[in-house]
């Protein structure tokens, strides 16, 4: 019989034998490191396989013994030890190890059996390290039994997530391990986030995908057909779990419903066919010897305890007096079109002490300027008897809240997209960080000190520079699938309206922001119909949406028609926004927002459905909403609020 492992094995034994003898002269003297390999069924041989001929490959360095048991060694399963032979591996120990049963108390007695198992033959072997791949029940016992017993492990594949009872297997088996080979960078972030030492981590990518891009035809099926054995198509269970358990992106698909080998069939199909581009996201087909040259490395004179890479922990403080007296606060950072402020914020949400600086135009600079401001606060707490638990953002442009990063931002803010700031600072100030855009913040500041309090379904408009928002549907504030959500200011009203900064044209933000407003008063200014009796300027002063204001509340009847138009436009946006989401409440914050509320009550009353007229439309009450908000994701986060 022809193994169907016959182009991975010659690719091994044809390394080249000046690597060899390279790699034997830094050996020296050493002994070779004798290696057991413990396979429980098809699924993890097919990742142990490439791993075991590169081993072969290299008989100077390594003394390779194979233990089979589990579901390997079971009729039912097609007895499947056999692709083991057949690829010429010596089958050191076979071990029946399953209990039959139908329920979860089986799996827990083949665990057991296997533990009872087990210790006679690592007895026997005395391997300097055993390899154990993924995520099985047998896996586990391999692996506790090996801890127990002062052998080295080597877990292949830890860090991956499935969201089953995979996962806690899985990474109770990455505890237990001493070395990681992790297939793709989310999995090797997964085991530093989990505490592994960061130098026994290797990033491999897949043992399989060799196999895969070893092969000389591009007959896919027929690569899978080999690889699994002609019977594949009858064991549509196994496969259906491979296509639906490795979640690539655009490129997967899912069969959600693989009760028949035809529907597998024809997925593969239709797979096959088409063309995506390259993804490297399982490595470059060269994860064995990265594998082998790993094994290499390991000193066997390193003490055999596996330390733990812990982020650094303050010591405890004393409960003292002053300790109890302490108010607990959060730092606020609100990053706004023109100026960077910090805030110290108590629970109750009173502002303790603030710090106002320009806002840099430069990455670099804002950055060092928030570090700089965000350590001079957190200092200066401690002489304020305030206990800081963490580290608010509020900033324009789109964030994922998640990884608290700015994905990218308004003209306001330049450069200021891909911006990871929850790293640095938590590093810097040894915090937890949040960040989210400064609509949102707005609304939950709403909600936790303002007219939002106690109330399911309302949203919040900031009338700025720019106009934002923020939706609480349910008590819960809402991001969207791409955190979009609530971009209220670019609702469209008027399709051939005035250029907005996004774009776009007609948008509630092209009328009715501090922007537009400065806009239209440069304009009457320009043509001399600004002032009025009783408003003067200097030469040098600069235009600005607050000398049309003035201008209106003293009779100029062209600035009084531009701020009809605002307030109608920003009227029209909060009519749409009653007919989507039906909220029982709309706050109007910011500097404008009182300029613009009688005119918005009067659009709703003469445009809106009767339905939703009723809704209370209210002027926020809060003295500084961006840094109240940005608190809010703060000290929400210490009373267990989830978003």
């Amino acid at each position: 019989i022809v193994s169907h492992w016959t182009v991975g094995e010659l690719y091994f034994k044809n390394l080249s034998k000046q690597k060899q003898k390279e790699d034997m002269e830094k050996n020296g003297n050493n002994r070779k490191l004798r290696v057991c390999v413990a396979t429980c069924n098809r699924a993890d041989y097919s990742k142990l396989a490439p791993i075991m001929f590169g081993i072969k490959a290299e008989p100077q360095f390594f003394e390779l013994d194979v233990v089979v048991l589990g579901s390997h060694l079971i009729d039912d399963y097609g007895n499947t030890y056999r692709m083991i032979e057949q690829d010429d591996f010596d089958i050191h120990t076979r071990l029946h190890t399953i209990v039959r049963g139908e329920d979860e108390a089986a799996m827990v007695e083949s665990v057991g059996l296997a533990l009872v198992k087990l210790p006679d033959v690592l007895n026997r072997l005395k391997p300097d390290i055993m390899i154990v791949h993924g995520d099985r029940f047998d896996a586990l016992a391999l692996a506790t039994s090996a801890a127990l017993m002062n052998i080295r492990i080597l877990h292949i594949e830890g860090g991956e997530v499935s969201g089953t009872i995979d996962d806690s297997i899985r990474h109770a088996i990455t505890k237990l391990a001493h070395y990681h080979v992790c297939c793709t960078r989310s999995a090797e972030q997964h085991l530093i986030a989990m505490c592994e030492d960061h130098d026994r981590i290797l990033l491999a990518g897949c043992p399989s995908y060799d196999k895969l891009l070893s092969a000389k035809n591009k007959d896919y099926m027929s690569v899978i057909r080999v690889w699994l054995g002609d019977e594949f198509l009858i064991h549509v269970g196994d496969l259906s779990y491979s296509v639906n358990f490795y979640h690539l992106g655009e490129n997967v698909l899912h069969v959600r419903d693989a009760d028949t080998q035809d529907k597998i069939l024809h997925a593969l199909q239709l797979q096959f066919g088409k063309q995506y581009p390259c993804s490297k996201i399982y490595g470059d087909g060269n994860a064995v010897p990265r594998i082998v040259k790993f094994l290499k490395s390991i000193d066997l004179k390193e003490p055999l305890q596996k330390k733990f890479c812990f982020p650094p922990v303050k010591d405890n403080i004393s409960q003292d007096i002053d300790h109890i007296l302490e108010t607990q606060s959060a730092l606020a950072v609100d990053l706004g079109g023109t100026n960077l402020r910090v805030a110290i914020v108590s629970m109750k949400g009173e502002i303790v002490k603030k710090y106002t600086q320009l806002n840099p135009k430069t990455y670099e600079d804002r950055l060092d300027l928030i570090l700089k401001m965000c350590v001079e606060a957190a200092s200066e707490a401690v002489n304020l008897n305030c206990r800081i638990l963490g580290v608010g953002i509020s900033t324009g442009g789109r964030v994922n809240p998640r990884e608290g990063i700015v994905l990218h931002s308004t003209k306001l803010i330049q450069e200021w997209s891909s911006v990871d700031l929850r790293t640095p600072i938590s590093d810097a100030l040894h915090l937890p960080v949040w960040v989210d855009n400064d609509g949102n913040c707005a609304a939950l500041a709403e909600r936790k000190f303002g007219h939002g309090k106690g109330i399911e379904n309302f949203v919040t408009l900031i009338t700025g520079t720019g106009i934002g928002g923020g939706i609480i549907h349910q008590h819960e504030l809402i991001h969207g699938s791409s955190f979009c959500a609530a971009e209220l200011g670019h609702i469209v009203v008027s399709l051939d309206g005035p250029e907005c900064l996004c774009g776009s044209q007609g948008c509630i933000e092209a009328y009715a922001s501090g922007i537009a407003l400065q806009r239209e008063a440069k304009k009457l200014h320009d043509e001399d119909l600004l002032l009025v009796e009783g408003m003067s300027m200097k030469n040098e002063e600069v235009v600005s949406a607050a000398h049309l204001i003035q201008a209106a509340k003293l009779g100029n009847a062209k600035a009084e028609s531009i701020l009809r138009t605002a307030g109608t436009a920003l009227g029209l946006g909060v009519v749409n926004i009653l007919h989507t989401m039906n909220p029982s409440l709309v706050i109007l914050s910011g500097v404008l927002a009182s300029h613009y509320i009688n005119a918005v009550k009067d659009v709703i009353h003469r445009q809106a459905l009767s339905s939703v007229k009723t809704v209370d439309v209210v002027v926020s009450n809060l003295a500084d909403p961006a840094l109240l908000g940005a608190a809010s994701l703060v000290l929400d986060y210490t009373t267990r609020r989830i978003y």
